[in-house]
C-alpha cells in the first residue's frame, strides 16, 4: 500500500542502454557544435561573409562569436535532455 508521501517506484536501471543513449546524445551534440565551429568558421567563411549581422560578415561573427553561443546553448541542451535521460532510465 502506499501512502501520499512514499517515493514512486523506479524503473529499472539498464546501465548499457543508458550508457548509448548518452553516447549517441554526446554525438549528435558534438556533431552540432563541429559544424558551427569548425564548417562555418572555417569551411563555408567565403560564402557566409556575403551575408552581414551587425555590419560584420557571418563568417566572421561565427569564427569569433556564434561557435561560442552556439556550444553555450548545447550544454544548456545536454543538461535538459540528460536530466529527462536519467529520469527515464532511474538514476535521477
Amino acid at each position: 500500500m502506499t501512502t501520499p508521501n512514499s517515493p514512486t517506484p523506479k524503473p529499472e536501471a539498464n546501465p548499457k542502454a543508458y550508457w548509448r543513449a548518452n553516447l549517441r546524445i554526446m554525438a549528435l551534440l558534438l556533431t552540432i557544435w563541429f559544424v558551427s565551429s569548425y564548417a562555418l568558421g572555417i569551411l563555408f567563411v567565403e560564402p557566409l561573409n556575403a551575408i552581414k549581422i551587425g555590419g560584420f560578415p557571418l563568417g566572421f561573427w561565427f569564427a569569433q562569436q556564434g561557435s561560442i553561443y552556439v556550444f553555450i546553448v548545447l550544454i544548456l541542451v545536454y543538461c535538459l535532455w540528460m536530466d529527462r535521460l536519467d529520469r527515464r532510465y532511474g538514476v535521477d
